[in-house]
């Protein structure tokens, strides 16, 4: 029995806990050797592991390169070894209404735009853990196996299935962050990219609802999103799934959009954690990150998941300082279930469970099942069985694994009247399975919100926008037209020859439909008896520069694509090739700008590109940044472009006039090694951050956005709240004093640390004369002993005003966002010296300063 089982694992020298670096002291309960580890002690010693000392550095080998440097190291697993196991305790402190109160995941707390409730899921946490470790009471230990095992590639009904077991009727896991994939009559909603353009917690909220509801009307009980990896690397092919290059935008529509989600009734999943910022190499890259950048940057949204109540953690494909995500017991076990409190169970990405030995590590349930797509054994299944007959896993570890997922069942009532699973994601013909259970409802409208809510306006001369009746106009360029054979012609959405309205790869869903801009400018035409003309071939710019001659207004529509790396499109594996317009764009706006004085660019793109080659074009009088919008495209788009929506959407990035002005660059480059090391050598400093730091003047900022009118900012105020939270009063007297948070179960996600602490008023006024709404932003400024990029975003609200009316906006803080991360005594400190904060309307354009009270 034992050959077979270490015919399944690569034992190499191991550090159980292998620290984020630097690895300055141990944290909390984790070591850096095997003797202590999360909440596992080795009991015995395997005579077939290795007893040396480990060789393979845990420091990144490109720390002193430029970023993205890749080189090689070795691959740090878990040594075949007896385990003991010990829960970790749930947390126990009691709800404080209004400020913490007691929430069930199905009637989450009313969204704010200013949110100052610190939902509590430990009561509902307890609750669904009782009953879970009831149901499981009688199971035998095959059967708690069956729990955490997946069914195997296309061995169900969803794209990740748990069987059936006793009287549990088993769970569908289905992606994607954006529609229910492989399914019918279900919504294609703008990706996550569009929301968090949109800097509106509203629309966040009630896009992950919506989201919520359809999930759940097709039987699927686990959605696999939202996606939270960050925009580190420009050219990053899921950039578009996730929220942007700043952790807390990023954080902020993560909570959101999990809280919509559960309210919805489908357990959300929290992906992919945690480093997995590009698609080359996915699978066998190192992404080696410091302890500070990793608790400031990366793991900061799915601390704001944890907080949401997510139910489940997806960990990735990549190795984290030399160790694979699945395996990584410093990140799943002492920061994700030790730190934060997780209360969920930890899935596998589709295929990234490395050993059995990963529930060691953390991993609750492997997914879809087998080793490889179709391979038909598991690192789970009768091997963990084994492996707990044997002793190497304890009994104590498998019950909680298969405690936490039946918990998530219970968490979100699962076990009371949910839909049976009503479609086949791998058989669409399959019409005994196939309800074709209508879930849209109405949808579309938020759909077309969303998409004009998330569309930016870069430029804006002579009154171009928005349109007033134009005599006549041209739309130029693939983008502006459907597809050649409908909007559901490439698999997995792989490709593009009309409007680009979502990525590619696993994160998309079919459209049921897809509305062009063709479609949305001629029906706003009809009405106006405007004349429309259109020229969809990108290559015949001598055509295109000849319609456009004459005409009242020019629309040139350009895109730009990107998506998962199994999918290769036009030579680009996933990731971009480069930040260039796709389809001779660029040039197609140069054609049209030469004959045309009013030419009005529509960009439609997954990313930021470089516009430096027509920008400044004298010619081009506006550009619409109007991103991927889901189904409703044309119209969101339309709605913009004729004012029946006034544009409020700011950058979630920055757009450069360089590629190389971006600090992290993508690594193409494996020289001919088994595992490329990425070293996140930027460290704090990406995005803005780096080019505040570096004085790179960007061509458009982060948070950048015009309206169609102009807003002024006036009467700063800043008050410090009364702390509600009387139990841990001396945790705020040493915060103050400087002293950082204790190591401790749920220590980063402590009540006392993210209550309300201060409150920033000021007044906005609608100094134009039509109805808009400003995206106020806090940006706070550190002292330099914080070692602290120059402006950090720690606020956000929306605010909408009518003209020449004012309106009196807060922007509310924790103590948390004053914090850094102390490597040393690994806990959240208040930095020494006077913190200032800026509020403004983007990361460059600020309106008002102060600072923060000692």
């Amino acid at each position: 029995m034992l050959s077979k089982l270490l015919s399944l694992l690569c034992i190499v020298q191991f550090v159980l806990g292998a620290p984020a670096l630097p690895p300055s002291t141990p944290s909390g309960n984790v070591s850096a050797t095997a003797a202590s580890a999360g909440p596992y002690s080795p009991m015995t010693t395997s005579s077939n592991s290795s007893s040396t000392s480990v060789t393979s550095s845990t420091t990144p080998s490109a720390s002193a390169g430029t970023p993205g440097a890749s080189t090689t190291t070795g691959v740090i697993t878990i040594p075949l070894s007896s385990y003991s196991f010990t829960p970790y305790p749930t947390p126990t402190l009691n709800p404080r209404p209004p400020v913490f109160p007691a929430t069930d995941p199905l009637n989450p707390p009313a969204v704010s735009c200013d949110p100052q409730v610190v939902p509590d899921f430990a009561p509902a946490w307890s609750a669904a853990y009782q009953k879970a470790k009831n149901f499981i009471s009688d199971y035998t230990i095959e059967e708690k196996v069956n729990i955490t095992t997946g069914v195997g590639w296309a061995n169900g009904l969803c794209v990740g299935n748990i069987p059936p077991n006793k009287n549990f009727p088993g769970l569908c896991l289905e992606d994607s962050p954006l529609s229910v994939r492989f399914a019918d009559y279900a919504t294609a909603f703008p990706a996550g990219i569009q929301v968090a353009s949109t800097w509106n917690r509203a629309l966040m909220r009630a896009r992950g609802l919506a989201l919520g509801q359809e999930f759940k009307g097709k039987g699927v009980n686990i959605a696999l999103g939202p996606m939270m990896n960050m925009g580190r690397v420009a050219q990053g092919g899921r950039n578009w799934e996730g929220f942007g290059a700043d952790p807390f935008l990023t954080g902020e529509s993560a909570y959101e959009t999990i809280l919509g989600l559960q309210n919805g009734g489908v357990q959300a999943t929290a992906k992919h954690f945690i480093n997995n910022e590009q698609e080359h190499f996915r699978t066998s890259e190192s992404s080696n990150v410091d302890d500070r950048t990793q608790h400031e940057i990366y793991a900061h949204p799915f601390l704001r998941s944890v907080m949401a109540g997510v139910s489940s953690v997806m960990c990735s494909y990549n190795l984290i300082n030399e160790t694979y995500a699945c395996n990584n017991d410093k990140m799943l076990n002492d920061i994700l279930k030790r730190e934060y409190g997780f209360q969920g169970f930890v899935q596998s990405d589709w295929a990234a469970t490395m050993s059995t030995l990963a529930a060691v590590a953390g991993l609750d349930m492997t997914m879809p099942g087998d080793i490889t797509f179709d391979s038909g054994d598991s690192y789970f299944g009768g091997n963990l069985t084994d492996y707990v007959n044997d002793g190497y896993i304890s009994m104590a570890r498998l019950d909680d694994m298969a405690t936490r997922i039946i918990a998530g069942w219970y968490f979100l009532h699962q076990d009371e009247d949910y839909p049976a699973t009503n479609f086949n994601a791998f058989n669409p013909n399959d019409e005994v399975n196939n309800k074709h259970v209508n879930v849209q409802a109405d949808h579309y409208k938020l759909v077309r919100e969303i998409g004009a809510a998330g569309t930016v306006l870069l430029k804006n001369t002579n009154g171009a926008l928005p349109l007033n009746k134009p005599r006549n106009m041209v739309l130029i360029g693939s983008d502006a037209g459907p597809g050649k054979s409908g909007p559901n012609e490439f698999s997995d959405q792989g490709g593009s020859d009309g409007i680009l309205a979502m990525g590619w790869g696993s994160g998309t869903g079919d459209f049921p439909y897809l509305i062009s801009p063709l479609e949305g400018i001629q029906e706003r035409a009809r009405q106006d008896g405007s004349s429309v003309f259109w020229d969809f071939d990108d290559w015949n710019t001598a055509l295109a520069g000849n319609m456009a001659y004459g005409q009242a207004v020019a629309l040139v529509f350009a895109n730009s694509d990107s998506g998962e790396g199994y999918i290769t499109v036009d030579g680009n594996e996933g990731d971009r090739n480069n930040l260039t317009a796709w389809h001779n764009g660029d040039e197609l706006i140069l054609a049209v700008a030469a004959q045309n004085n009013n030419t009005i660019v529509v960009v439609n793109s997954v990313g930021p590109l470089i516009i430096e080659p027509w920008i400044e074009h004298p010619n081009i009088t506006a550009v619409v940044w109007a991103g991927i919008q889901g189904q409703e495209t044309g119209n969101a788009i339309a709605d913009v472009l004729y004012g029946a929506y006034n544009p409020s959407g700011r950058l979630p990035y920055t757009i450069a006039k360089n590629l190389s002005d971006y600090p992290a660059q993508l690594v193409t480059d494996d020289s001919g090694s088994e595992i490329v090391t990425i070293g996140y050598t930027e460290g704090l400093f990406i995005d803005y951050r780096h080019f505040d730091q570096a004085n790179i003047t960007p061509r458009f900022e982060f948070g950048f956005g015009l309206s169609y009118t102009t807003f002024a900012y006036s009467e700063l105020c800043v008050t410090p709240i009364q702390s509600s939270d009387t139990d841990q009063e001396d945790l705020i007297t040493a915060w103050e004093n400087g002293k950082a948070s204790p190591i401790d179960e749920g220590s980063s996600t402590a009540l006392w640390l993210h209550e309300p602490a201060l409150q920033v008023t000021f007044k906005v006024t609608n100094t134009g004369t039509v109805s808009g709404t400003e995206i106020p932003q806090l940006y706070i400024h550190h002292p330099s002993s914080a070692s602290e990029p120059p402006s950090v975003l720690k606020g956000f609200t929306n605010v909408e005003i009518s003209p020449y009316d004012t309106k009196q906006v807060s922007i509310t803080l924790s103590r948390y966002d004053l914090s850094i991360w102390d490597v040393v005594a690994q806990g959240w400190r208040k930095p020494d010296g006077q913190i200032s904060f800026s509020v403004g309307a983007s990361s460059r354009d600020f309106r008002l300063q102060g600072d923060i009270p000692a």
